[in-house]
């Protein structure tokens, strides 16, 4: 399918005010409220919070059963396993400097593997806990060989690249059936030029999925359905793709939300729109009755190989694995940069949706190709990305 946007889709006020109820009942023992009227934190750029070791939901659990094939102690293994990688990170790529090759989390093992470009340096990333492979290039080497690509003019025939730190190359995905092609021959040659490129095959060409303030549920501007990624403090962050600043925003009601405040796309997808009207903010992700509706409580990035669920308006809850980041994806109005793909299906009017880890914000739902029936991949734009570029403040519990 193409032009992704959603026609305008109304929900029933009972199902909604159902989950307001159930996210007012949490938030209100936590006074996580915040007032319609708020004004947005200005100059402050929101970083990672530490990552929460709060209980377990069942419904969490049953998600990653169901989405990645696990049984419930595994499931809980895994997350554990995570939560650790997560901490180890910033400690192994201090211990290798500038031999850092980039890292991912392997769930056969359940450790954070390093990639490390110097030998010598192997040692002390061991000591952080990681396990430590050898590599020929560092993640700056590959990082400042993407950035020549992506001044690169792609064909449609080329559906994304990213550094791939387990293959330790610049991956480009070639939509099957269009390698032979002229132009993207021609790309492929000029891409290889810029450092080691490794080609692989993907069955379709990426697309958007444009279709009160909670993450997952739907709200539309003109006629297009989009999702709420997560709320910020005097607002929300949603796909860029899904309006342009100064564009009127209703909510699942049809009442008014506010406008977008700033917009980019392509080059980026991201976006930020404010809440009045009587509307206001809330720390939540709804589950769509898959999951309980989940408190975000930081934004602690999880490594490639981490599991990852989605929420959005039309699909509701899906999970999958962090498969690469900062990949850029060649969609048809343009290329977007510094994406990172799941294995999460997702489908028109999910844009904009949240894309959670545990209790941590990861980023908001842009496009990718598939479906829910059959399968597919979403790319998303990483949330703390969206909050340092405009001065906002992430909504936690």
């Amino acid at each position: 399918m193409t032009g992704m946007c959603a026609a305008p889709r109304r929900r029933r006020v009972t199902r909604t005010t159902t989950v307001v109820r159930t996210g007012l009942a949490a938030l209100l023992a936590l006074g996580a409220w915040v007032s319609a009227g708020a004004v947005p934190a200005s100059a402050t750029a929101g970083g990672p919070a530490p990552v929460a070791e709060e209980p377990l939901s069942p419904g969490l659990l049953s998600a990653l059963q169901r989405d990645l094939g696990l049984t419930e102690s595994q499931a809980r293994e895994r997350l554990a396993a995570e939560r650790a990688a997560v901490a180890i990170e910033p400690k192994a790529r201090s211990a290798a400097q500038g031999a850092y090759g980039g890292s991912w989390f392997d769930a056969d093992s359940g450790r954070l593997t390093v990639a490390v470009a110097d030998a010598r340096k192997a040692a002390a990333v061991r000591a952080t806990g990681a396990a430590v492979r050898i590599v020929e290039h560092s993640a700056s080497r590959l990082d400042a060989a993407k950035r020549t690509i992506d001044t690169l003019a792609a064909p449609r025939g080329v559906g994304s690249w990213h550094v791939d730190p387990e293959a330790n190359r610049i991956v480009v995905n070639v939509v099957r059936g269009e390698r032979t092609d002229n132009d993207v021959a021609a790309f492929l040659d000029r891409a290889r030029r810029a450092g080691p490129v490794q080609v692989r095959e993907v069955a379709e060409a990426p697309r958007t999925f444009a279709a009160g303030t909670v993450g997952g549920d739907p709200y539309y501007t003109g006629n297009v359905r989009c999702s709420i990624g997560f709320s910020v403090h005097g607002g929300f962050v949603t796909a860029g793709h899904c309006g342009r600043p100064g564009a009127a925003v209703r909510g699942w009601d049809g009442t008014h939300i506010g406008t977008f405040q700033g917009s980019s796309f392509p080059d980026n997808d991201y976006a930020w729109v404010n809440v009045g009207s009587g509307w206001w903010t809330v720390p939540v992700v709804l589950g769509w009755g898959t999951v309980p509706d989940q408190l975000v409580r930081g934004s602690a990035e999880a490594p490639v190989g981490a599991s990852i669920c989605r929420s959005g308006s039309t699909t509701h809850w899906h999970c999958g694995s962090v498969l690469a980041k900062n990949e850029t994806v060649n969609y048809s109005q343009g290329a977007v940069h510094q994406m990172t793909k799941t294995s999460v299906c997702a489908q028109p009017g999910d844009s904009g949706g949240s894309f959670i880890s545990g209790d941590q914000a990861q980023g908001v739902t842009s496009g990718g190709w598939g479906n829910c029936s059959s399968g597919g991949q979403t790319w998303f734009q990483p949330v703390n990305e969206i909050l340092a570029r405009y001065g906002l403040r992430l909504h936690t519990a």
